[in-house]
C-alpha cells in the first residue's frame, strides 16, 4: 500500500490537473477588471462586469490603446447621467455640436438580470438600433437620484413601453409597415411619416406579445433607497460600476451647461489606465 501512495496521488493530481497553475490562470482570469479614469475634476475608478464580456472587453481594448484620453464629458445632465466617448469632442469647441461620434461598429445587447442602472452604474450609449446594440465607444455613468413609490410605477411603465415598442418593430407582422417608415424618413416626406408613426404607435399601445418586466424587489429597495435611473433598465447595457470616487461624479454632474446639456467648462478624461491584476 505504501509503495503505491505516492505514484497514485501523482496519477489523481495530474488526471485532475491540481498542478496549481489551471486554478491561478482561472483565478486571474475571472477576476474583475478595474479602469483608473483621471478627470479634471479627480480620479474615478471603475470595475466592469465579467456578465457582459463584450462591452467588458471592448472598452478595456480602448482604454489599453489610449482611445479615451482627452475626451471630454459632452453630456451633463444632474441627478441623471455624466457622458462621454465622443472621438469628435477631442478638439471641439464650445460651439461646436458634438455627441454622435463613435467608432463604424456596434456591440450585441448584454442584458443581465443582475445589473441595473443603480446610481454609480457605467452604461453604453446607443442609438436607435433594431436589436438595442451598443454603440461603440460612447458610454455614461448614473448619478440619478433616490426613487419614489410613484417613480418606479412611472419608470415599469416606461420600460414596458420600449419593450413594446421593440418587439413590435421587430415582428415580421409589421415589416411592411417598418419599410413605410423607412421609405418616408429617407425621402422627407413628412405628412406621410407622422401618418405611419402615429400607426405604428397605435401597434405599440396594444402590442403584448412579450413578457412584460417587473423591476425586481432587490432593485426596488436599491433605487428608494441610494437611487438610480431605473427607466433605462432593459434598454441600454450595464456593464460596470463606479468603485472608488463617486464624489468627483457628483462634482462633474452639477457643472454648468448649455441648452445642449454641454459643460460651458470643459470637463476633460486626461487620461485612463487599466489597473487590473496590479497586486
Amino acid at each position: 500500500m505504501k509503495t503505491y501512495l505516492l505514484p497514485l496521488l501523482l496519477l489523481l493530481c495530474i488526471l485532475s490537473g491540481c498542478t496549481g497553475h489551471s486554478d491561478q490562470e482561472a483565478d486571474v482570469k475571472n477576476q474583475p477588471v478595474s479602469i483608473e479614469m483621471t478627470t479634471n475634476y479627480g480620479i474615478i475608478t471603475l470595475q466592469l462586469y465579467n456578465e457582459t464580456p463584450l462591452h467588458r472587453d471592448n472598452f478595456m481594448n480602448l482604454v489599453q490603446e489610449g482611445y479615451y484620453d482627452s475626451l471630454q464629458f459632452h453630456r451633463v445632465i444632474e441627478h441623471f447621467v455624466i457622458q462621454g466617448g465622443d472621438p469628435d469632442s477631442k478638439y471641439a469647441s464650445i460651439t461646436d455640436t458634438i455627441g454622435f461620434g463613435g467608432l463604424p461598429y456596434t456591440i450585441p445587447a448584454e442584458f443581465h438580470p443582475e445589473l441595473f442602472h443603480k446610481r454609480g452604474a457605467v452604461g453604453a450609449a446607443r442609438g436607435d438600433h433594431p436589436q438595442r446594440e451598443s454603440g461603440s465607444t460612447q458610454f455614461y455613468i448614473v448619478q440619478g437620484q433616490v426613487v419614489s413609490d410613484s417613480m418606479m410605477t412611472v419608470a415599469q411603465s416606461r420600460i414596458n413601453n420600449w419593450l413594446a415598442r421593440h418587439y413590435a418593430k421587430n415582428d415580421p407582422i409589421y415589416k411592411s409597415l417598418q419599410d413605410s417608415i423607412q421609405h418616408y424618413t429617407e425621402t422627407g416626406n413628412e405628412t406621410r411619416l407622422r401618418e405611419m408613426n402615429a400607426r405604428f404607435q397605435a401597434i405599440v399601445d396594444e402590442y403584448d406579445q412579450f413578457e412584460r418586466y417587473e423591476i425586481p424587489a432587490e432593485h426596488r429597495k436599491y433605487y428608494q433607497t441610494i437611487g438610480g435611473i431605473p427607466h433605462l433598465d432593459q434598454n441600454y447595457t450595464v456593464f460596470g460600476e463606479v468603485i472608488e470616487g463617486m464624489n468627483v461624479v457628483d462634482s462633474i454632474a452639477t457643472v454648468n451647461t448649455n441648452s445642449m446639456d454641454r459643460p460651458v467648462d470643459e470637463v476633460r478624461i486626461l487620461k485612463m489606465r487599466v489597473i487590473e491584476n496590479e497586486n
